[in-house]
């Protein structure tokens, strides 16, 4: 059962398609521009249920193994409070409109592309002249893949194997950072020794 489900995995990450606002692009291009993006002021990460998960464990990554400035919603306090006033379609989308400037960076994660709060706040940071990188599946026209300057699309219907691939997809984004900034390191003590 669990070769067969790697096979699965391996199969959705390989097909994994990259687009941007004039349509598709190489995994190197996805890639690097991903990369770029990070370094343009704060990311705010956003996601539902596993999602919301993998949302923080990048946020985490970002401000611990590439420090830089990096938050997601998933406190308790911000949600409850934001989908209590204004209701959960607009948990995400209220506290962006406050937190982004210009120049930030929104991801927004979510397995069927559909979720109400997570196009909400992607809208929002459309709105506030933010980047939006956004992670789906499913089906090839949901709506998140719309609203993205760079998007990342897992061609499946499994929720456990898309939530596993964009978590794959994201740890390599920063490990591939995290690599250049050692080798980086490296070169300039040898250089200064």
């Amino acid at each position: 059962m669990f070769l067969s489900r790697i096979e699965e995995l391996q199969a959705c990450i390989e097909s994994c398609c990259y687009t941007d606002s004039f349509g598709e692009i190489t995994a190197d291009e996805a890639l690097k521009r991903a990369q770029e993006s990070l370094y343009s002021g704060y990311t705010y990460v956003i996601g539902n249920g596993g999602s919301a998960g993998i949302a923080s464990h990048f946020s985490t990554d970002l401000l611990k193994t590439l420090k830089l400035p990096a938050a997601t919603f998933s406190d308790s306090n911000i949600l409850t409070c934001f989908a209590n006033d204004y209701g959960y379609e607009k948990v995400f989308s209220s506290p962006l409109e406050v937190m982004l400037n210009e120049g930030d960076l929104l991801v927004a994660i979510s397995s069927s592309g559909r979720s109400i709060n997570i196009l909400n706040g992607c809208r929002a940071a459309k709105e506030m002249g933010a980047q939006v990188i956004t992670l789906s599946g499913f089906s090839p026209d949901n709506p998140l893949r719309q609203m993205g300057d760079l998007n990342f699309w897992i061609n499946a219907e499994d929720y456990g194997l898309i939530e596993t691939a964009h978590f794959f997809l994201l740890h390599t984004i920063i490990d591939s950072l995290s690599s250049c900034k050692r080798r980086s390191e490296e070169l300039m003590k040898s250089a200064v020794s």
